[in-house]
């Protein structure tokens, strides 16, 4: 069941994917609006799950936490997790936080027979 879209999230298909477009500030007050779409696109068998970030202006550990939930949750089910963004801020953050590794940003969404390159 997909979640109610919200003013900090909401969830669709784009192919194979499923993906969660994240809008304004994410933090501590509102990194469950977050949450409840993340855990619905990753609670299927192999979930293919893409966060769109490029319409953050905040983004803070508490939204990292929920990234990183899901990426595990996605993982135990034989599935992935991955991000795409195109804003420098939010690579420095993931540095800063070292999960680049973890979530190389993808900078637009992949072409569904293809397998991206992260950039």
């Amino acid at each position: 069941m997909t979640p109610t879209a919200n003013p900090y999230a909401r969830t669709y298909p784009h192919g194979p994917f499923t993906v969660v477009e994240v809008l304004g500030e994410i933090d501590l007050a509102t990194a469950g609006f977050l949450a409840d779409h993340l855990d619905a696109a990753t609670s299927h068998p192999a979930p293919d799950v893409l966060v769109d970030l490029r319409h953050v202006d905040f983004f803070d550990c508490s939204g990292l936490r929920e990234l990183c939930r899901a990426d595990n949750r996605a993982r135990e089910r034989g599935g992935r997790l991955r991000l795409v963004s195109d804003t420098p801020r939010l690579h420095r953050l993931l540095r800063a936080a070292s999960l680049f590794r973890r979530f190389p940003p993808l900078a637009h969404f992949p072409e569904p027979d293809q397998e991206p390159d992260p950039e």
